[in-house]
Order: structure tokens, then sequence, then C-alpha cells
């Protein structure tokens, strides 16, 4: 063997063992603390990101209205409230770039409320894309939605199952 050979090896040996000693990152936002904005939880279309920004994709889940009523998943600041396209639609700023977005909700706040994780603020409705008896979340980290999963926990892990 080369003694270049014998570099690249131990090279290669040593960027293992350096990936194999790091900690497995967790997702950031998973530990955000979240709750889910209906009981129970059932999700009916899950989270597709789109392939680029203006792709087709469903940019939120959507989950069985549980009792009809909506809460907030975290601590924020109600941005809007009011009717979009003949629906109501309902958003909160959470700070640190999260926005949420619940639809289609006849709200029970208004635009500057403060509102707390786990608070009522809406009452599902009818409209939108979503079937009756459905409610849309959709999140937005500094402008690019993301899976709401991800902050609620639910997000499973991959598994790579074995082939043949």
């Amino acid at each position: 063997m080369s003694p270049t050979s014998d570099l690249l090896r131990l090279g290669a040996g040593a960027l293992v063992a350096l990936l194999a000693a790091q900690p497995a990152t967790a997702d950031p936002l998973s530990h955000r603390g979240w709750v889910w904005p209906v009981a129970p939880v059932r999700i009916v279309q899950p989270f597709v990101a789109p392939a680029h920004d203006y792709g087709p994709g469903h940019r939120g889940v959507d989950l069985d209205d549980g009792d009809g009523s909506v809460r907030a998943p975290a601590d924020g600041r109600v941005a809007f409230a009011g009717p979009v396209a003949g629906r109501g639609v309902l958003t909160i700023d959470h700070g640190d770039g999260l926005v949420s977005s619940f639809e289609p909700v006849e709200a029970d706040v208004a635009v500057g409320d403060v509102v707390e994780r786990g608070q009522v603020l809406a009452r599902a409705a009818t409209g939108g894309h979503t079937a009756p008896g459905t409610l849309h979340l959709g999140v937005r980290l500094d402008g690019e939605y993301v899976n709401p999963l991800r902050l609620l926990g639910g997000v499973p892990r991959a598994v790579l199952l074995p082939c043949c």
C-alpha cells in the first residue's frame, strides 16, 4: 500500500469515528412546548412540502376539529383575525419568526390580543379547502412554511428497512 492510500484510509476512519462520537442533532423546533390546537387529535391530511416556492403541496396539516374549540398552540399575539376569500382565518405571531394560522374559524380574539398556550381562540367553521369538520393548521418560520408536526412532536423518525 502506498503512503497516500494509508493516509486516505486513516482519514476516512478518523472521520467515521468523529461522526459516530457526535450526538444526533435534534430538531430545534421540537422543544418549543407547543400543544395541539384541537382535541382529540386526528390528522386528516398531512403536510406535503412543495418542490419549490410555487409548486404544488399542502403547506400545513388538516386536523379533525374535535369538539370544535381551537386553542393556541403556544403563547403569542394575534396578528390577523378575519375573513379571507370567504373563510375565517386566524394568525398568531409567536415570536422568533414563528407564525401559526388556522382556517376556517370564527375567532373569539382580535388583532393585538395576547394569547396563552392552550387558550381557546376560536370555534371551527366551514369554508375554504378543508372538508366540514376539519381545521387547517399552517406554520411559517421566517416566512417559510414548515411541517407543524415538528413543533408538536409528531414527526416520526425515518426507519430504513432491509431490502429483499
